[in-house]
């Protein structure tokens, strides 16, 4: 698809270069009465005159232009164009006197005939290759910094951390040692995880219900793994089927949670809300602190919120709000997005 895109972008340019030119020749024709000595001037002074201003326009736009501009050598090509011009300037003054010699017109004379017509073609040509110039450098650009933030996020999204699949991992290892019932559950879980970090996370954007799925499968998996030791709640309110979002936006907060409210901490509380309205969703992710951390806690802290930070930055500039902060013992970290 993208390379009929690009076959047609030229495509119409010519086309419409095209037809400009054919009703600039066309017009006289359209002007003219029946007076042979009207046709026979038309033929032996117009028409060799606006057939070389075409050749001149697409030598301006299609050769020199795309030759020099390319380089960023907009100087050559103006001097270029010049040069150009004046000897199309020569050319046309000398048909003219050639064709006309029974009427006794000298070269100068449809030299200064000539001059406003090349003038009005050089300018047209050079005109075009400069507009042309500077939009295919916007193109470039755009498309250049597209493909960086493609990268960037690409990389923000390959971040999420392996440590959680290895624990999970050891706790079906320990599932199967004691012939539990749940080891089966617990691995369709751990696949269907996969599946979508591997083949569903690189689309641009999922449905708000996948990434809800998602995070239930990942809050499930953590309820295994930690048993009664960290009391997990999770929390969905309202519609997540009819809405779209970055894959892989939620979890970072979770696994934030995780990684600094376990552990070391006393009677540990993970707790999650996603509340979905019609136009935008608040998604809240608190975990308990110990003393220590209450004190050195800096709400910018972790490799996963900076990357989550950046992902929103770039995905949704003036369409979020995000609030992180410590207290009370907890630590809480608040989405508000809207939707686009």
């Amino acid at each position: 698809m993208m390379g009929k895109g690009k076959l047609a972008q030229p495509m119409v340019r010519y086309l419409l270069l095209l037809s400009f030119w054919g009703i600039w020749l066309a017009l006289p024709f359209i002007m003219l009465d029946e007076d042979d000595a009207k046709h026979k001037a038309f033929f032996l002074t117009i028409l060799p005159a606006s057939l070389t201003n075409v050749v001149l326009f697409f030598m301006l736009a299609e050769w020199l232009g795309p030759k020099f501009l390319a380089r960023q050598k907009i100087k050559t090509f103006l001097l270029a164009a010049l040069g150009l011009s004046l000897v199309f300037l020569i050319i046309q003054g000398g048909l003219k006197a050639w064709v006309l010699v029974p009427d006794h017109k000298d070269f100068m004379f449809h030299l200064f005939r000539s001059l406003f017509h090349v003038f009005l073609a050089t300018a047209l040509g050079t005109v075009y290759a400069l507009v042309r110039f500077t939009l295919g450098t916007e193109q470039a650009q755009q498309e250049e910094q597209q493909e960086r933030l493609k990268s960037e996020l690409s990389f923000l999204r390959s971040q999420i951390s392996p440590h959680f699949i290895f624990n999970v991992l050891n706790s079906i290892v320990y599932l199967i040692r004691t012939k539990s019932e749940q080891a089966e559950a617990v691995t369709l879980q751990l696949s269907s995880l996969m599946r979508y970090m591997l083949y569903e996370s690189g689309d641009a954007q999922v449905s708000l219900e996948k990434e809800v799925a998602y995070l239930k499968n990942y809050v499930e998996l953590q309820k295994v793994r930690f048993a009664e030791d960290v009391a997990i709640q999770l929390q969905v309110n309202g519609n997540v089927g009819n809405q779209v979002v970055e894959p892989m936006l939620l979890i970072p907060f979770v696994e934030n949670a995780f990684k600094h409210g376990v552990g070391l901490v006393q009677d540990p509380i993970i707790d999650i809300r996603l509340d979905v309205a019609p136009k935008e969703m608040r998604f809240t992710v608190r975990n308990k602190l110990t003393p220590e951390q209450k004190a050195d806690k800096d709400q910018n802290s972790g490799i996963g919120l900076q990357n989550i930070r950046r992902r929103l930055e770039l995905l949704y500039p003036n369409s979020h709000r995000l609030d992180i902060q410590a207290k009370d013992g907890f630590f809480e970290a608040n989405l508000q997005l809207k939707f686009t």
